[in-house]
């Protein structure tokens, strides 16, 4: 069932979802060259509209997103209940020269000293003469916050349960 735009953006801006999505990792689902699906944490930056991640010139997943360009991303926390942004899109490639902002970016939440920062920069420009830019817009998306919205299947089990209770208290009613 085909999603609308307007119902994207319904849900990446609800508050909980722009929280998800000022966070540092997200994993990227595809189907690798071999048909297998591979998931992998990678960092990102939101820039309103579309999810920005980069990655070398040379990484494996490059030729899988050429071939098969859908991808699911996960979004979520470490704490109980989980909140989980998902996300499906087809993932563009930008090769760039350099450092993209959106890799600085990025990486500019953990927590460095000035020094350190200015480090890893230094390590960084040394060693990528460019890097790829992996682009995703949103074709879906669902916010999971287990207490405003569940999984479809817990949905799912929460309408047959109270489907079940109807024809409970139906059928006692009839008998009385």
């Amino acid at each position: 069932m085909p999603v609308q735009p307007n119902e994207i953006t319904e849900v990446l801006n609800r508050p909980i979802s722009r929280e998800l999505l000022d966070r540092d990792l997200t994993r990227l689902a595809y189907i690798a060259k071999d048909g297998t699906p591979r998931n992998v944490p990678m960092a990102f930056s939101w820039n309103g509209s579309e999810i920005v991640m980069c990655t070398s010139k040379n990484a494996q997943k490059l030729p899988a997103l050429r071939k098969n360009p859908a991808v699911a991303l996960t979004i979520d926390t470490e704490v109980h209940p989980p909140k989980i942004l998902l996300i499906r899109g087809r993932a563009e490639l930008d090769v760039v020269d350099g450092i993209p902002d959106e890799y600085l970016e990025a990486s500019g939440t953990y927590a460095m000293t000035p020094e350190q920062r200015l480090e890893w920069e230094t390590e960084v420009r040394s060693l990528y003469d460019g890097m790829v830019r992996i682009v995703v817009s949103p074709t879906w998306a669902k916010l999971i916050d287990f207490e405003t919205t569940l999984p479809s299947a817990v949905e799912e089990l929460i309408r047959q349960r109270e489907e079940r209770r109807a024809t409970i208290n139906g059928n006692s009613s009839r008998r009385a």
